[in-house]
């Protein structure tokens, strides 16, 4: 009787810990997306360019053209699958690492630096 229950008890804490594990992974992925979004010049294309899927990413597709926050709601992305992100305007590159003399604003690789610090806060935000 005292097996089932450990056993339960282990089923549980499992459980838990993975459903835990993919509010880490989202909410990172999450706000590393909203930093780059926040980084981007607001002007044009670009700013509106910008998604996330569980497909790879095509230049020319269809951006947020709603403005609206970035979501990972609904993506059906597994734990240790693949998430996309990324912009899809054709300028997208000449931005982020700049052209003809013109310094790049780096939102993607600034951003990027921060991805420790984004989970570490991930990690602390989602803890119960």
């Amino acid at each position: 009787m005292a097996s089932s229950n450990f056993s339960a008890e282990i089923a549980a804490w499992a459980e838990r810990t993975k459903k835990r594990m993919e509010e880490v992974v989202n909410l990172s992925a999450q706000r590393l997306a909203e930093a780059i979004v926040e980084a981007t010049p607001a002007s044009g294309e670009l700013a509106n360019s910008f998604q996330i899927s569980a497909s790879p990413l095509q230049s020319g597709d269809a951006g947020r053209s709603d403005g609206q926050p970035v979501n990972l709601a609904g993506l059906g992305v597994p734990l240790g699958g693949m998430i996309y992100m990324g912009f899809t305007a054709p300028e997208a590159a000449e931005v982020e690492y700049g052209k003809d003399g013109r310094a790049g604003q780096g939102m993607v690789r600034l951003a990027a630096q921060q991805w420790p610090d984004i989970v570490e806060r991930a990690v602390r935000d989602t803890t119960a």
